[in-house]
């Protein structure tokens, strides 16, 4: 903590979190990469890939398996500190994206990499659960982001519908329109009135994992919803890049994919009410 936290604070170090592998995404139990230890070292050899901030960050948190027989398998993932310039840490490619062009996602390529057995974060064997207990933060933000942008191209919408004019109207006020605009007006107030309570709980320390499942299954698929009818509605000008639009739905696109997928998200729900 007092190595990396005051940096991590102050944005004088960047980090990221090493899951995805080329073969592994939402199983995260089914991981690949490796770590042996090898007196005061951990020797980690393996692949990453999808990693945020992957090219930038100073300090990367890499899931490894230091348990290779460990029944069940997610019993033998524990978590690594592993800073940059570390011989053996190669930083691949960045990913060329459809969106998200301002954060770089990258391959990690791990050839007998030594870190102290030191970097260990945490227990060994318990990185899955370390993981799983904080997944719960990260797909709250990223619903909260989801319903952030979804507010913004509704906002960019109607104000844009007011101004174009067809046939000497505004597009707005042609009912197939006002009936579009008012639809996703009404997903998104649910979305916001959902996502309030839901931080509500978050802060008075519930458990929300059943919730918040609700939420990153729903909101960002409600954004994305939003964010076709809004190109949509802006015509052949939400297709141009000049418009915020249309890097609106570019960005938006992946977030149903990243931090839990929506069908990962209803799994979790499914088994919490039983079915």
């Amino acid at each position: 903590k007092k190595r990396w936290l005051p940096g991590c604070a102050s944005g004088n170090i960047i980090t990221a979190v090493a899951m995805t592998e080329p073969g592994t995404g939402s199983d995260l139990a089914a991981i690949r990469t490796i770590a042996v230890k090898d007196g005061k070292d951990y020797v980690i050899n393996g692949q990453k890939t999808f990693i945020s901030n992957g090219i930038n960050c100073d300090l990367v948190i890499v899931a490894v398996k230091t348990d290779t027989k460990a029944e069940p398998p997610f019993k033998g993932i524990s978590l690594l500190c592993v800073e940059a310039g570390t011989p053996g840490f190669e930083k691949g490619r960045k990913l060329d994206k459809m969106g998200f062009h301002s954060q770089d996602t990258a391959e990690l390529n791990f050839v007998d990499c030594r870190v102290p057995v030191a970097n260990l974060l945490g227990e060994e064997g318990q990185g899955f659960f370390y993981l799983m207990k904080k997944l719960q933060g990260e797909r709250l933000v990223t619903s909260i982001m989801a319903q952030s942008m979804a507010e913004a191209m509704l906002q960019m919408t109607i104000k844009y519908s007011r101004e174009r004019t067809i046939f000497g109207k505004p597009i707005s006020s042609f009912q197939h329109n006002t009936f579009k605009i008012v639809e996703m007006a009404t997903e998104i107030e649910l979305g916001r009135t959902f996502l309030d309570n839901l931080i509500c709980d978050y802060i008075a320390g519930e458990d929300i994992v059943m919730k918040v499942s609700m939420a990153k299954a729903w909101i960002p698929e409600m954004a994305n919803r939003v964010a076709y009818q809004c190109v949509q509605l802006h015509g052949g000008y939400g297709y141009m890049e000049e418009y915020p639009i249309c890097r609106f739905a570019r960005d938006v696109r992946v977030i149903p994919i990243f931090a839990g997928t929506t069908e990962g998200m209803k799994v979790i729900v499914g088994k919490m009410m039983g079915l």
